[in-house]
């Protein structure tokens, strides 16, 4: 295949989705750049990170908004202060990020409370307290690596942990601070549990900036034959592994965004992005045989159709900007917000055949399907 006729394939395909849905939530209670969204069925679980609390629609449908079924982290309805206000407790919220659920347990990344919550079943109320906290010794304790600012990590501690992802089984949390993702066998059921498993460093007390490993993993995915993506922001890239056994001790298999392991530029140090390039890239989920990514700095979500095995493969759909080469900051969406253009999505993540994305520039949550052939 020659070069020009690659590009006019990227061309024909460049928007292959439609924006199916446009949820702004609840409509006397807005949300407020909501960063973390997981739908599992009709559960749709949102972190409304600017307000501190995490909204569950249990029968979610295709209304432009719904009130809430419950709201965690605060103690009404209308609440948005950190920790509601009060001391860190169980029930309570700072600035959440990451979540999943499968419909019967509920995971979340409490980011700066430097730890992650786990209700092992859907919570039924309105603050309900978590049952497991992970990162900290107990429900009242926040301090980055148990003991603060400047402390080394281990086995048992956290320091920003954005995002989280489970297999129903298995945990991976991205401790995001300490520079890398751990692993546990078991989704755990006691506090302050250890982990099992770690990527990114040598060694549980270590938080090496080093280019070979991620060096701000924001989020970490697993896929059904066991693939592992990592979206590294602070490098502009995302890292693949064909199994995720393999990053414990071995080097990514694949970059993308980037030509190699040693390269970090924004959008390549190019003046304007393209489809092969990224900018703060926060998030990224496998979609059928490929992968989507969160290209959060250029406003867009990437769609990769087949998950590429060189370095540098540039994606085969756009969505959010009008064509490769605009983002956020030269589009319309400084000005208005249209309907299918996106302002720094920092999620996403797929439910059947959609794609779900939070939308956080412009407060809601779009959802996308693919256009039929």
């Amino acid at each position: 295949m020659s070069v020009i006729t690659a590009i006019q394939n990227i061309e024909k395909n460049m928007h292959a989705f439609s924006l199916e849905q446009t949820f702004t939530g609840e409509p006397s209670n807005p949300m407020l750049a909501p960063r973390g969204v997981f739908l599992h069925e009709k559960i749709l679980v949102v972190s409304d990170t600017g307000q501190n609390r995490v909204f569950i629609w249990k029968n979610f449908d295709e209304r432009i908004e719904q009130k809430a079924t419950v709201v965690l982290g605060q103690t009404g309805n209308g609440n948005t202060e950190r920790n509601a206000g009060d001391s860190v407790n169980a029930s309570s919220l700072q600035y959440p990020s990451g979540v999943w659920t499968n419909g019967k347990k509920l995971i979340v990344a409490d980011a700066w409370n430097h730890r992650v919550l786990i209700w092992h079943s859907m919570p039924t109320t309105n603050g309900q307290p978590a049952d497991v906290v992970l990162g900290q010794m107990d429900f009242e304790s926040n301090q980055p690596n148990v003991m603060g600012l400047g402390k080394m990590p281990t086995a048992h501690t956290l320091y920003w942990p954005y995002g989280v992802f489970s297999d129903g089984n298995h945990l991976w949390v991205a401790d995001t601070g300490n520079r890398r993702v751990l692993f546990y066998n078991k989704i755990p059921e006691a506090n302050f549990a250890g982990a099992d498993g770690l990527v990114g460093q040598e060694h549980y007390c270590d938080k090496d900036y080093d280019n070979n490993n991620a060096v701000w993993p924001y989020s970490v995915k697993i896929n059904t034959n066991g693939s592992m993506a990592i979206a590294d922001t602070q490098y502009y890239r995302v890292m693949l592994w064909k199994n995720y056994r393999d990053a414990f001790n071995k080097t990514a298999d694949t970059i993308i965004g980037q030509a190699d392991i040693n390269s970090s530029g924004q959008n390549q140090f190019k003046l304007k992005p393209a489809a092969n390039t990224l900018n703060w890239c926060y998030d990224c989920c496998f979609w059928k045989n490929g992968i989507a990514v969160a290209d959060t700095g250029n406003s867009r979500i990437l769609v990769w159709n087949d998950l590429p095995e060189i370095n540098n493969v540039p994606a085969n759909s756009l969505i959010g900007q009008q064509h490769f080469e605009m983002n956020g900051e030269s589009s319309l969406s400084m000005k208005t917000t249209l309907q299918n253009e996106m302002y720094w999505p920092f999620t996403v993540n797929t439910c059947d055949d959609k794609l779900i994305v939070a939308d956080t520039g412009n407060h809601r949550i779009l959802m996308y399907k693919p256009i039929a052939k």
